[in-house]
């Protein structure tokens, strides 16, 4: 703290003597010292209080895999969606498993249930593929931060708080050229394409995979996560491929990003995810 100077009108100290004045000094300077160790001390409380009541962040090493190797840890079952007529806030049984397993991997709930959900629909619609929620939450994790990306948050709509829409593919340095394909539709962009979503597709891609995932009769939206989920699920299952094994994770992931870099964080997020759901 600055101490203001006296004013004019004060009086001037009376002049005192060399050994009153060092003694004066020395009493100033044990007190500044006083003062400062007693802030210091007190900053440094106040800090370890401010970090005890936060908790990290939900940690995922990065692991090197080999690509076509292995597969991401088993996520374990998904609970059914009740119907909405059985549906409570509290006893709702997807809605309890993506609470739950939030608070573990520090997951929105809301992007938890999306993946869920296309978990669900792609259980029953091509069995074969078994692509588990924990890559789909591997790959939001990469591609927005599950729609957080920013500062952003999901509303219960599944739409972030702005849309997400990725750099122009025009062809800069390790950025692929891609022109513009749907006339700046889903992108705003009519020169060139964009990726667009909490999922992060292009406009040709999402036109061949997407669908309505509560089938309202509404068209798809990028930009909703339950969609973007579900689509994502949709591609990374084509071709018949089989990601409980190695190899056809490998091959879904890559196909998703050409990127071995990427493929591995990809692995990294949803092998963490998996094992910390059933943790």
């Amino acid at each position: 703290m600055v101490v203001p100077p006296p004013p004019r009108t004060t009086p001037r100290p009376p002049a005192r003597g060399r050994v009153g004045n060092l003694v004066g000094r020395l009493a100033l300077v044990a007190l500044l010292l006083a003062v400062v160790a007693g802030g210091a001390w007190a900053l440094s409380v106040f800090n370890r209080r401010e970090v005890q009541a936060t908790d990290p962040p939900f940690p995922v090493p990065f692991q090197e895999v080999e690509p076509g190797v292995a597969a991401p840890g088993s996520a374990g079952e998904v609970p059914p969606q009740a119907a909405p007529s059985q549906q409570t806030a509290s006893a709702e049984p997807l809605t309890a498993w993506a609470v739950a397993v939030s608070e573990k991997t520090d997951i929105p709930t809301r992007a938890l249930r999306a993946y869920a959900i296309a978990d669900l629909v792609m259980q029953s619609s091509q069995p074969a593929c078994r692509v588990s929620w924990a890559t789909l939450a591997g790959i939001g994790r990469i591609e927005s931060h599950h729609g957080t990306i920013g500062g952003l948050r999901l509303g219960e709509d599944g739409r972030p708080s702005k849309p997400i829409v990725g750099i122009p593919l025009d062809g800069s340095p390790g950025v692929k050229a891609i022109a513009d394909s749907d006339g700046g539709v889903l992108d705003g962009d009519k020169t060139w394409d964009r990726a667009v979503g909490p999922m992060q597709f292009i406009p040709t891609t999402w036109a061949r995979y997407a669908t309505r995932a509560n089938g309202d009769g509404n068209p798809p939206d990028p930009q909703n996560i339950d969609d973007a989920a579900l689509a994502a699920a949709r591609y990374l299952c084509s071709g018949g491929r089989d990601l409980n094994t190695g190899e056809g994770w490998w091959a879904a992931v890559m196909a998703y990003n050409n990127s071995v870099e990427y493929g591995q964080n990809v692995y990294s997020g949803a092998d963490a995810y998996a094992r910390a759901s059933q943790g």
